[in-house]
This record gives C-alpha cells, structure tokens and sequence, in this order.
C-alpha cells in the first residue's frame, strides 16, 4: 500500500486553493483592504499589543470579545461563536452537521472554500449553476433538495466572485424548503450597505457568517458565526478550545474601538470601486458587471488566460476565474487605493490593446 492510499479521495482529487505570491506586484487579487492603519492609531494598537502576555493562552472563547460583538451585530452573547477567520467557521459547520440530514449544496460561481472544506471534511456536494444574471436559480437549486439532503446550503451575499446581492425572496424560498441550515456569508456586506441578518428573527433555520478580513485586518483572522443559542451551543462543542489568539482578540477590540475609521476607509472603497468600474467600462473588450463588494468582477472578449499572463508581467496581480460555460475569460479586480486602480486600469488597456491589434 502507498502512503497516498491513506488519503481520502474526494482530497487528493481535488487541487485545494491556491494563493500565488508575487513579490513587489500591485496585489489586486485577494479582495483585502488597500489602505493600512494610519499613525497615531497604528502606534495605539502596537502599544495594547504589547501588554499581551505570550506565556499565557488566550481566553478560550474570547467571552468578553463575544459581547462586545454581540452588541455590535445586535444578537445575544450566546448566538455568536468567534473563529479563526470564517474558513474556520466554515469547517466547524461541515463537521458538525452530519446528522439525519448530510452533505452540502452550493450556487456555482462562488466562494471557492465552501466546496473545498465540505469535500475535505467527508461530505457530499452539489452544485447548482446560478442563472445567466448570477441570481439564485430557485427552481433549480429546489429540484436538488430532498428530506435528508443537504445539511448546509452556502450562500454569499454579496456573491463572491460576481459581487451581487441575491434576489431576497429567492434567498427566502430556498430557507423555506430546505430541511437543513442556510448559511448566509456576509463578509461583503459592509460594502454593500445590506444585511439580512434580520433573518434570524424569522427562521430558525439561518446562520450568518461574517469577518474582518475585508475591512482592514486581513492578518488577524477574525470571523463571527452568528445564529440560534441551540445551534450554537452544539457548534461550540466543535470549535479548538485557544481557536483565536490574544493578538487577534487585541485587534478585534481594537476595531470596535475605533470603527469609525474603519468606516471611512469602507466609505473611500465604495467611493473607488465606482470610478474603477467606469474605468473598466472604457476599456474596449472588457465588461464590467455592477457590484455591491469590494471588488469587480468582469469578462473579456479575449482569452483571459493571456490577459492574466500579460498583466503579471506588467506588475498586476488580479484573480483569473476563467472557468467555462459561466465565467469563460473572466476575472476579478479587487477595489485598489487611486494610485493602484490607476495602475492596473492602464495595464489593462495596454494588454487588451495588444490583443486586439
């Protein structure tokens, strides 16, 4: 027998996510905040950071973390669960969830780590194509739903890479049928100026996941997963004891400190990813479709794959999503600082116009 053998197929089948690095590139590609923590600030959360005592474990389950959240997310204490960034979340979810009903549906386009966390932790997935306007095809994805399948349908809103808001009421004829839990993944939603968390209030089935990873702490790998007190106090049972860690917790306090000028820097996106998406709209060959995230999805009419190519040599790194029949020769920007939308929209137009030539 070979070593190899020990590995569960649906893993060593499936090419996992992959991060590329590329050393001094304008990195447009990971949908992270462009702009970092300004002095005095900065020398603030250096300074709280440094009475944290590394001989010590972190407060398991962050309790005081958890009410502070609570109050900012207006549930209770006790419907919020702290995570290492919502791809933790995420795993928590596909573990915990294999009782009389399994497996895991999701939309295609979306967030990649939906399929590959449920395919690492044993389950069965089912993906169903979103319609031609990237909404949610209701009909399809009810075709699929049976009384013992799935356990988790994942939902992004925004949608990850597409960057729309899904139809509510289609969102709330898929919580309606299914027989398991809807997970309604915000991590977009402070672009977007909508959340449907008030959801929670009306089904029982619903769970929200959301993260600062996109508002400016990216490094510390904070995400929330907010539902039910019954799902999860079972939920809580599956989480590592230590999962977040004093640094993380320190930042996180430190953003509530301060979210007013998160805020701003979440205003001057907004305010870029409108000019950026005019930008796109100029260069010929290229369509923009509109989004509520900090990012821009869009399409060619030439082979992405070269454009991709052609645009790393020019110093850009964007995300080449080239996966027919949906996204044939598309990719997705995310929203830069001026100087970095300015450079990339000006590389683009250099490599759409050699292709075109």
């Amino acid at each position: 027998m070979k070593i190899i053998d020990l590995v569960e197929k649906g893993i060593w089948k499936q090419s996992g996510y992959v991060a590329p690095e590329f050393m001094g590139a304008v990195k447009m590609d990971a949908n992270e905040n462009p702009f970092s923590i300004q002095e005095p600030l900065r020398k603030k959360l250096l300074e709280e950071m440094g009475r944290v005592a590394f001989n010590r474990y972190p407060a398991a389950g962050a309790p005081e973390l958890r009410e502070r959240f609570a109050k900012y997310y207006g549930v209770k204490k006790d419907m919020i669960m702290l995570g290492n960034g919502s791809d933790e979340l995420i795993q928590i979810l596909c573990l915990a969830l294999k009782g009389k009903i399994k497996g895991v549906l999701v939309p295609v386009p979306t967030f990649s780590m939906y399929k590959i966390i449920a395919i690492n932790t044993g389950n069965k997935v089912v993906e169903v194509p979103l319609d031609k306007k990237f909404d949610l095809d209701v009909d399809a994805i009810l075709d699929r739903i049976k009384s013992d399948f799935p356990a988790l349908i994942f939902l992004s809103y925004p949608n990850s890479p597409t960057g729309n808001l899904f139809n509510r009421n289609r969102i709330e004829a898929v919580i309606k049928k299914t027989p398991g839990l809807v997970v309604i993944d915000e991590a977009y939603a402070s672009f977007s100026g909508r959340t449907l968390l008030p959801l929670l209030k009306k089904y029982d089935n619903v769970i929200f996941l959301n993260t600062l990873s996109k508002l400016g702490m990216a490094s510390m790998r904070l995400g929330f997963l907010i539902g039910s007190r019954d799902i999860i106090a079972q939920l809580d049972k599956v989480r590592l004891p230590y999962n977040v860690n004093s640094l993380s917790q320190t930042a996180a306090g430190f953003f509530l400190d301060y979210q007013d000028e998160f805020s701003l820097q979440v205003d001057e996106i907004v305010a870029r990813r409108e000019e950026l998406y005019l930008g796109l709209k100029g260069i010929a060959g290229i369509r923009p479709y509109p989004s509520k995230a900090n990012f821009i999805f869009f399409s060619c009419s030439f082979d992405s794959n070269r454009i991709y190519n052609s645009l790393v040599a020019e110093g850009v790194i964007v995300k080449n999503l080239n996966m027919p029949p949906l996204m044939s020769n598309c990719m997705r920007v995310t929203v830069g600082s001026k100087d970095e939308n300015e450079a990339f929209l000006k590389a683009l137009k250099k490599v759409t116009e050699k292709q075109g030539a």
